[in-house]
């Protein structure tokens, strides 16, 4: 049975009611776990697709507000001392986290000529150096209280399938987490804690251009991208008892797209 139902979940990138971390937690508190939300509003204001209109207070209320099974911060995972309070934030809001999903990431545009070392930098800090301290710190206060073991999952993106020459540092970032899955699952099986990574394939989170969404949607089965909501369900999968022996994955989900 798939189910995340008692589990206590630090979620990343919850951010946007668009986007998947978004979605990762509604399907979460739906299942009946309890969830810690992560968001950095900062850098989708930053970004072309820009910050939710509803604002992280909006975010959070649909998600069916904050309370028991619900907790929300603000936290800019660039800083190195970041992952560490992070988690024992969210340790200590739900008494204690038996799940980690990393889902957020600097999102990158831009090739070769245009690469800079300190883009090179700061993704570096945000997609790999912070997703490795979450996990470390994840696993030195882990609590196994129901005897189901632990889960981390991962996100990447299609790097390993097709070129992402226009993305080259977000490329670079994604591949390591990629190549790091099956060292960070053997690093961790004796405590019970599995490792996987999503490929989530091109989903629909609002980020592209009309002329994008038009391309890839003709790559995709049925003319359509895939959704946050898919991706969740992934996680869900990944979260469940039926998937306690799957550890050291990439799960590639893309829905069947064309390159």
């Amino acid at each position: 049975m798939i189910t995340a139902a008692g589990r206590r979940a630090l979620v990343t990138g919850v951010s946007r009611r668009r986007g998947i971390g978004f979605a990762i937690a509604a399907r979460l508190l739906a299942d009946g776990a309890s969830v810690f939300a992560q968001s950095w509003t900062a850098h989708d204001a930053g970004q072309p697709w820009g910050a939710d209109p509803a604002g992280s207070h909006g975010v959070l209320e649909a998600l069916g507000g904050p309370g028991e099974r619900l907790a929300h911060a603000e936290y800019d995972l660039a800083r190195s001392e970041a992952p560490g309070e992070l988690v024992a934030e969210a340790a200590g809001a739900l008494g204690g986290l038996d799940t980690l999903v990393v889902n957020h990431a600097r999102s990158s545009v831009g090739g070769l000529a245009s690469l800079t070392a300190s883009e090179l930098d700061l993704c570096w800090a945000v997609n790999v150096r912070a997703t490795l301290l979450l996990v470390k710190a994840f696993a030195e206060q882990f609590v196994d209280a129901g005897g189901r073991g632990g889960r981390v999952v991962l996100f990447t993106s299609g790097q390993h399938l097709g070129p992402m020459a226009g993305e080259i540092a977000y490329a670079a970032t994604k591949g390591a987490l990629h190549q790091l899955t099956r060292t960070l699952a053997d690093a961790l099986a004796d405590r019970a804690i599995t490792v996987n990574t999503v490929n989530p394939g091109p989903t629909d989170t609002g980020w592209a251009t009309a002329e994008t969404a038009e391309q890839v949607a003709r790559a995709m089965p049925g003319g359509r991208w895939n959704t946050p909501e898919q991706a969740a369900g992934v996680v869900a999968l990944l979260l469940g008892a039926d998937a306690a022996t799957i550890t050291g994955q990439v799960v590639d989900a893309e829905g069947g797209f064309r390159r």
